[in-house]
Formats: C-alpha cells, sequence, structure tokens
C-alpha cells in the first residue's frame, strides 16, 4: 500500500441508524469491523469497552488526518462482543488475516514452512522373500505441505535451503537414504551415494531393517536437540565394538561420533537449554517495516526469513484512537510485532520460548496459550545466547529493510520514467496496473499464452493468468492472440459498457481493465490487438507493442502504438525501458514454464492414463513402471496388463480400448 493516501472521496455522511448503533453499544470487550458504500472491510479493531471506543470514532474531529478518511467511509459497523480483552486481541488478528482490512497492520505469508520428513514403516517388518522394501527403511526428505501423521516431521525450517543442509549433514553423520521408492526397488547394486559414504545401502540389504532402524533413532534426537545422548550411546556401542575385539566395527562408530562432534563444533548457535526458540526483531523505517524470524530447533540455529507488513503508516495513526484513555499510545514497534505474533502462530504451532525485541502485552501471550496449547514464554533484553540470537536478528531485520526500501524506490522511479514516456498523469502512479501478453510454443506444438500483472510497482503473481490455446493452426502466433485478447477483456468490456461507457470502472471477480496493455512483439501483434479492442469497445490508447530494435538486441526495443502514435525509443538505459523489460521477461518466463509443462505432458501421455476410469496414482505407477511408460502399456496386451498388481482382467480390457 502506498505511503500516500488518495485524494479524499465525497464524504459519506453517517446515518442516523449507523449513530444509534454506536450509541446502543454495550460496555464490554469486543472487536468491531467497519465497511464502506461499496461493502469493502476498512478496519478490523479490538476494544476493552466497545462502548467508549467506538464512539471516539464518531464523536472527535478527524479532519484533514488518515482517521478522518477512514471514518468519512464509514456506512455500515460489525461487532462481536468476546470474554476478555486477550479474547479480542486474538480475534481482531485471525479477521485481519482472513479479510484483508485496509487500515490494519497485515502480514501475508504464500508460502507453507518446509519440514525435514522421515517417512516409511516404523519399526521395521524386515526383509520378505529376500528383497529389501523401502517401507522398512525410512526416507530422509524435503517435505512442503499438510503433514500426515504416518510419516515423521522436523521443522518447521525457515527456507528450504536450511533443509537441504539439514539432509547433507545428516547423511554425512546417520547415511540415511534420500532415494525415491521406486528407485530404492530397482537398484541390484550399491548407488554413488553408498560409494562415498553417504548411506548405508539398505536397497542392497547391506544394513539390517533394525541396524537401520537404530540409525534412524540416532537421526531424530539428533533433530530434536539430544546430542550429548547420541554421543554417549554411540561411544558405549564403540566400548562393547572394542570389549568383543571388532575394531572395524569400533572404527566405523568412532569415525561417526567425530563426524557429529564437528558439526556440532560448526553450528556455533548450539545452546543445550533452548532446544526450540523463535527470535523475533522489528525494524520500523519510512513507513515500513520488517519483521525478521530466526528459528532455533533441536537447539540448532536453522536460518531466519523477513516479513513485510501492509499499512504501517496507517496503523501509526490509528494507534492514537487504539490506546486506551489516559494511557500512552502503543509504539509502533510494538503494534507490529503484536500483530505478528497474533497473526503468525494463528497457522504455526509456537515454540516454548519467543525472544523478542520489543515488549508485548501479557494478554496476547496468555491468549495465544490458552488457544494453540502450548505455553509460552516470552523474553525482552535477553542475556548471553539469546541475545547473540537477538542481535543476528535484530541486524537482518535492518539490512532487510534497508533492502526493500531502495527496491521500492527504484521500482518506484521506474514506474515513475514510464508514465512520463507516455504521457500519464502522476496521480495513476500508485494504481497503474500494466498486463502483459506472450505467447509461447516449439513448433506450433503445445502453445500457451501468459499474462502477467503489475500493479501498485510491483508484479502480482497471484493475478498471474495463463491460457491454452486451441483450434488455430499451428504456429500462427497472431490467430493465438487474437484468441487469448477476446478471452480476457470481453466480459470486462461488457462490465464497462454496463457501467455506463466509464470502462475503468468496469470489473469482473475484483479485477479491472488495465490502464496498459504490453504486447511482446511489433506492428503484427499490436495490429491483432487493434482489431479485438476496436470489436470490443475498448480504448485502443492502452495497447503498447515492444518491438526487438536492429539485430533484436537488448536495449535497442522500440514501443509501438495501436492509436497511430509515433515509435518510441527509450533508450538501453531508461528507467522506463527496464520496467517494460521486467515486465516483458516474466510474461516470457511464465509462458515458457506452461508450454513446457503441457509438452512434456503430452509427450509422456500422462493424461492418458489418468483420464482412464478406475485407473488412480498406483496403479497409473505400477503399470508405467511394468511396461517403461506410456507407449509400453499401449503396445501391452490384455493379458500381460492382468499380471501387474490391483489390474483386474476387466479393468486391463479399459485401458487396452482407451490406449487403441
Amino acid at each position: 500500500m502506498s505511503d500516500v493516501l488518495p485524494d479524499p472521496e465525497p464524504t459519506v455522511a453517517h446515518s442516523d441508524a449507523l449513530l444509534a448503533e454506536v450509541a446502543a453499544l454495550p460496555a464490554l470487550p469486543g472487536v468491531y469491523r467497519y465497511f464502506d458504500v461499496a461493502g469493502g472491510l476498512l478496519y478490523v479493531g479490538k476494544a476493552r469497552n466497545l462502548k467508549k471506543r467506538v464512539s471516539s470514532y464518531f464523536q472527535k474531529n478527524h479532519d484533514g488526518t488518515r482517521i478522518g478518511h477512514m471514518v468519512s467511509k464509514i456506512v455500515r459497523m460489525e461487532t462481536t462482543v468476546v470474554r476478555s480483552e486477550a479474547e479480542a486481541l486474538l480475534l481482531e488478528n485471525n479477521l485481519i488475516k482472513t479479510l484483508n482490512p485496509r487500515f490494519n497492520i497485515l502480514f501475508r505469508d504464500d508460502k507453507s514452512y518446509p519440514y525435514l520428513r522421515l517417512s516409511g514403516r516404523w519399526p521395521a517388518r524386515g526383509p520378505q522373500d529376500g528383497r529389501a522394501h523401502p517401507g522398512d527403511y525410512p526416507r530422509m526428505s524435503y517435505y512442503r505441505g499438510a503433514v500426515d501423521k504416518k510419516h515423521q516431521y522436523f521443522g518447521p525450517y525457515p527456507s528450504a535451503w536450511a533443509v537441504k543442509e539439514s539432509i547433507q549433514l545428516l547423511q554425512k553423520v546417520f547415511r540415511l537414504r534420500t532415494c525415491e521408492d521406486t528407485v530404492f526397488n530397482n537398484r541390484t547394486r550399491p548407488c554413488l551415494l553408498y560409494q562415498i559414504k553417504r548411506c548405508t545401502g539398505p536397497c542392497v540389504n547391506l544394513v539390517t531393517p533394525a541396524q537401520y532402524e537404530e540409525t534412524v533413532r540416532h537421526a531424530a534426537a539428533f533433530l530434536l536437540g539430544e546430542t550429548q545422548s547420541v554421543l554417549d550411546e554411540l561411544q558405549a556401542r564403540m566400548m562393547g565394538h572394542a570389549d568383543r575385539l571388532e575394531f572395524e566395527q569400533a572404527a566405523e562408530i568412532r569415525n561417526q561420533m567425530t563426524a557429529l562432534s564437528r558439526v556440532l563444533h560448526q553450528q556455533a548457535m548450539d545452546n543445550v537449554s533452548d532446544k526450540d526458540v523463535d527470535v523475533l526483531a522489528v525494524k520500523v523505517l519510512g513507513g515500513r517495516a520488517c519483521v525478521n524470524l530466526a528459528m532455533v530447533r533441536g537447539g540448532r540455529h536453522l536460518g531466519d526469513r523477513p516479513y513485510f507488513p501492509s499499512h504501517v503508516e496507517d496503523a501509526a495513526v490509528l494507534a492514537v484512537l487504539d490506546a486506551d484513555e489516559g494511557v500512552a499510545p502503543v509504539p509502533v514497534e510494538q503494534q507490529v510485532l503484536e500483530a505478528f505474533i497474533a497473526q503468525h502462530y494463528v497457522d504455526s504451532a509456537p515454540p516454548p520460548t519467543l525472544v523478542l525485541s520489543h515488549p508485548v502485552r501479557v494478554e496476547l501471550v496468555a491468549a495465544l496459550s490458552e488457544q494453540t496449547g502450548v505455553k509460552i514464554h516470552t523474553v525482552h533484553q535477553p542475556r548471553e545466547q539469546r541475545r547473540a540470537w537477538l542481535e543476528m536478528a535484530q541486524t537482518n531485520a535492518d539490512i532487510q529493510l534497508a533492502r526493500l526500501l531502495a527496491e521500492e524506490g527504484s521500482q518506484q522511479a521506474r514506474t515513475r520514467a514510464l508514465a512520463d514516456a507516455l504521457d500519464l498523469p502522476n496521480e495513476v502512479l500508485d494504481s497503474l496496473r500494466i498486463e502483459c501478453f506472450d505467447i509461447s510454443h516449439t513448433a506450433g506444438e503445445s502453445t500457451q499464452a501468459s499474462c502477467v500483472v503489475f500493479e501498485g510497482h510491483k508484479m502480482q503473481g497471484r493475478q498471474y493468468r495463463r491460457f491454452r490455446v486451441e483450434g488455430i493452426t499451428p504456429g500462427d502466433d497472431y490467430a493465438a492472440m487474437r484468441q487469448v485478447l477476446t478471452r480476457r477483456y470481453t466480459k470486462l468490456a461488457e462490465a464497462a459498457r454496463e457501467a455506463g461507457g466509464a470502462e475503468a470502472a468496469g470489473s469482473v471477480a475484483g479485477q479491472r481493465l488495465p490502464d496498459l496493455v504490453l504486447i511482446d512483439g511489433g506492428k503484427g501483434q499490436v495490429g491483432v490487438a487493434r482489431e479485438v479492442f476496436e470489436a470490443l469497445g475498448l480504448e485502443l490508447g492502452r495497447i503498447v507493442g515492444v518491438e526487438k530494435g536492429e539485430g533484436r538486441k537488448v536495449g535497442l526495443e522500440e514501443l509501438v502504438f495501436a492509436d497511430g502514435r509515433e515509435k518510441v525509443y527509450l533508450g538501453k538505459d531508461s528507467a522506463a525501458l527496464m520496467l517494460v523489460a521486467q515486465i516483458r521477461d516474466e510474461a516470457h518466463r511464465f509462458a515458457i514454464t506452461g508450454m513446457r509443462a503441457q509438452r512434456a505432458k503430452v509427450r509422456t501421455g500422462g493424461s492418458q492414463l489418468e483420464d482412464i476410469p478406475g485407473v488412480g496414482p498406483k496403479k497409473r505407477a505400477r503399470l508405467l513402471q511394468r511396461f517403461g511408460g506410456v507407449r509400453g502399456v499401449a503396445s501391452a496386451s490384455v493379458e500381460d496388463m492382468v499380471t501387474v498388481e490391483g489390474i483386474s482382467r476387466e479393468l486391463a480390457e479399459v485401458i487396452y480400448r482407451a490406449l487403441h
């Protein structure tokens, strides 16, 4: 969200019904929500005394302030009474996270946290029919998604890199397998990982299930921070082998202990007393904020992740009202930290200890403990090892926020440069919406089109779209562009006409017509776009083509317009060209990845088996494994298919008919 609010809209007079509803509020703790005339959520707040807090919005003069701007837009209100202020605090942030109000501090995290997973049957059954079964030897792997109780998970980790680094570490020390089950089942001799002492070779029975299970137990204990118990047990086993004169086995365990000790020595952040800790540091500057979350799991520092909330400056102004009467306003840093804690741990289980750069209210911690079932202890102004963790997290927060401000300043400068080059008004900069299209195929095969969106000075990945182009002559990029633009803008054009010709007002499912439509192509593609826009009754001035320069060299591109304007050469060092190239390259990348995925699916014939009723993932995998691919399945007879586990004669006949 921009640091500058848009020009004030016409003031909405508060209705008598709304004011009467405010006057009738109870003097109880609760949560209130404000809505504008279009039903959009403006703000979610909590109060110890609903009547007193909500009345202050309507009784005081807020003209000329951000608060006044918000209050002028309120036409409807909803309230929820709760038992305590702490409960109100949690409900407030649950609503903020799910409803995305305009004027609240809001944290967004589109990615789930990755885990390290140990999968497999535990304890093992042992070899059957002389063959090793992958289910008897837990596999160590990277995992992101819903947690399944059948497996054991460790984490969460702040990044995929942290998980993979831990996997490499465990391979060196405990030599657990990382191969897929299909690879495990088809091995007849040890792989390279066994040769370089990164795996114990369970796939070819070089280790018994009992021995492997003991190694898995040690690895799990290490991940849980029980390092000393692991070392003690290994030492006892080593001495036992030595007493029995089994010096080769004793030397192997000695090497394992040496590797484990070396790992522990390299982990400078080791702390036996703190096994699971989250370290939270906040930095506020220039209307933006960064919360840096550092994770300690099993006594090891796993890395950190920065979060950048939106609407921080609005919250700083609204803090004046959100503070109780006679109490100093809550500092912005504390507001940001409390908002993060309340919103983040709704979905992620909190550790028992939080080390914080700023104090938070005890009511929040108590309510969070009650909600999650974890007794949470917070530490402000820590000592010794915790202080080192916090200082590191604070440094990272400072660095990340400085980087963000620099990038945003650069991106806003690029947007401004493009607006100047195209004579766009400065007041549209913060809301300037650009959609860019690109066509991708391989010699006409698997044609895909991409539409990427740039708005609010950044790419909006959630609004990207792919189009599968069908019914055209293979390789006809003009026909593909005509089809895609027609599909994309027909409904938006209809919505614009229904709005009385106000094109910008036309919207479908929350999307509006863009201010600019970038076409990756020259006169030909722009001509196609002009035909589509004329047929739909849309303004031609929106269309801008990006034409390759002489020799198709980067930096020599020219802008081509559909409304008859002369070409514009921006210059290879132009900030405007940098923005155009950034958007175009993103559209190209998005189209290529979609095309390659579609092409791979067509060439492997994956969808041929997926579309056959009765053939699920397991049966499909068995068929592909047995016959080496879809072509092999297609060439197999019904009698051959019946020999595959789970394939009856009736189903084999259905598969045969479908593939022939």
